[in-house]
């Protein structure tokens, strides 16, 4: 009797709020090269596509590593793979202070895409594993927000050791935090929550969503009712088998499709308001180093708090349904770049209108992720998330070249209005894929 009456533990809570803090810092020694470029291009004299090219390095190892990491996290775990991969993450962060040619850049800054790609396979798999069904969604929306969260301290980081230090120990600086949590993580986090002694057996229940009856035997909870509306013919709501092995994975339009609306955001998000902002603000706009890193900032701010109402509107106001917010965040996305093409030389307006085009597109940023929940069985979730991300990572591989040639040859309003394709190109792809009815629910 005292043990039914035990509450359950809440350790999944800390489990994200770590993971958190370690994609906060993973997405930092991502995003802190775009302050360094300036500085980089003055050095090595090089045009805007060589840049681009630099910035695109990152994002093909990361990309092309995403599916063999996939493969990895699925036979090592999350606990093993995720301090690897932060560890040699922040190790090659570190090395790119030490530099002494552009080709040594260009070789590390692959590296740390390559060590990269398993932290956000593990980051996903773990929410998978520790969180049930109808806590997914906000989950993933902390995650996405620690990815953002990172950006958005890395401009008054990055402007405060420009003004004391130079570009190199940018790089030294932020390969700091990665190595300590790296170490905290295989300490604190096992693969599964019966594995973790933080765990007990009501929260263990909880998770996989089972309940005891008297004699202690397991059972799934009741079936949820869902309504079926209007909405879901639009989105194509149906009952779906989920993907339990790898070869349904690669045949499945569903998970090319949501990889491809993916690719198109990432594009826009990782490949040029991350990487080519600071250099946009500085000298399109003639702002100082303060000043840009101020307005820098504000689309990750957005994006920090679209990514946790996002995911929290997707589990509860939307009844875990995930492609509504996918294709509201593209039709806004439209707007907004359009918007940028006349942003204004005010820079609070300008500010204001980067903070809504960072709150807009990460509205719909974590439904990609907890998507791929709900099509693939948990064992096989890894490798079906690694093709999503992996298109994904081709966007802001491609993209970043992309703007470089668009700035060579035309202007900044080439670059928005390009981004503005991406994000109808995303919008009509994920109208094609399928709404899987949530896990556990039955139609009325």
């Amino acid at each position: 009797m005292i043990d039914k009456l035990k509450r359950k533990s809440q350790y999944r809570w800390f489990v994200i709020a770590l993971i958190f803090i370690l994609f906060m810092v993973a997405q930092a020694d991502r995003a802190n090269i775009g302050f360094a470029i300036p500085f980089i291009q003055k050095e090595y004299d090089l045009t805007n596509s060589e840049i681009g090219l630099i910035i695109s390095l990152f994002f093909a190892g990361y990309g092309l590593c995403q599916i063999p990491a996939g493969f990895f996290v699925k036979r090592k775990g999350i606990r093993f793979s995720y301090a690897a991969g932060m560890l040699l993450t922040s190790v090659f962060t570190f090395m790119m202070g030490k530099v002494d040619s552009v080709w040594h850049l260009k070789i590390l800054r692959a590296l740390v895409g390559v060590s990269e790609a398993p932290v956000v396979i593990s980051s996903t798999a773990t929410i998978n594993n520790w969180f049930p069904t109808k806590e997914k969604g906000t989950a993933t929306g902390i995650f996405l927000a620690g990815s953002k969260f990172g950006p958005l301290l890395v401009p008054p980081i990055c402007a405060w050791i420009l003004i004391h230090y130079d570009w190199r120990h940018i790089f030294l600086f932020f390969s700091i935090p990665g190595v300590i949590l790296a170490l905290v993580w295989y300490v604190l986090v096992r693969n599964t929550p019966a594995e973790s002694r933080f765990v007990n057996q009501q929260e263990a229940d909880y998770i996989a969503e089972v309940s005891r009856d008297e004699e202690g035997s397991r059972r799934r909870f009741k079936s949820r009712a869902f309504r079926y509306v209007f909405i879901d013919r639009m989105i194509r709501t149906t009952k779906l088998t989920p993907l339990d092995s790898s070869r349904s994975i690669f045949r499945s339009w569903d998970i090319y499709g949501a990889a491809i609306g993916y690719m198109c955001m990432v594009g826009i998000v990782d490949g040029v308001i991350m990487s080519w902002l600071p250099k946009y603000l500085l000298q399109e706009h003639k702002l100082s180093i303060v000043a840009s890193a101020a307005l820098a900032a504000t689309p990750f701010a957005g994006n920090v708090i679209g990514n946790l109402c996002g995911g929290w509107i997707s589990d509860n106001l939307l009844a875990r349904r995930r492609k509504p917010l996918m294709m509201f965040s593209a039709v806004c996305t439209i707007v907004m770049t359009g918007l940028m093409t006349i942003a204004p030389q005010n820079p609070y307006l300008l500010g204001l209108l980067l903070f809504c085009l960072g709150f807009l597109i990460a509205l719909g940023y974590s439904a990609y992720s907890v998507y791929a929940m709900a099509r693939a069985s948990r064992e096989t979730y890894p490798v079906a998330y690694a093709i999503i991300n992996m298109g994904g990572q081709l966007g802001a591989v491609c993209m970043p070249l992309i703007v470089g040639v668009l700035l060579d040859n035309y202007s900044w309003n080439a670059v928005f209005i390009t981004l503005g394709i991406a994000a109808a190109l995303c919008l009509v792809v994920v109208f094609t894929i399928r709404e899987p009815l949530p896990a556990g629910a039955e139609l009325e």
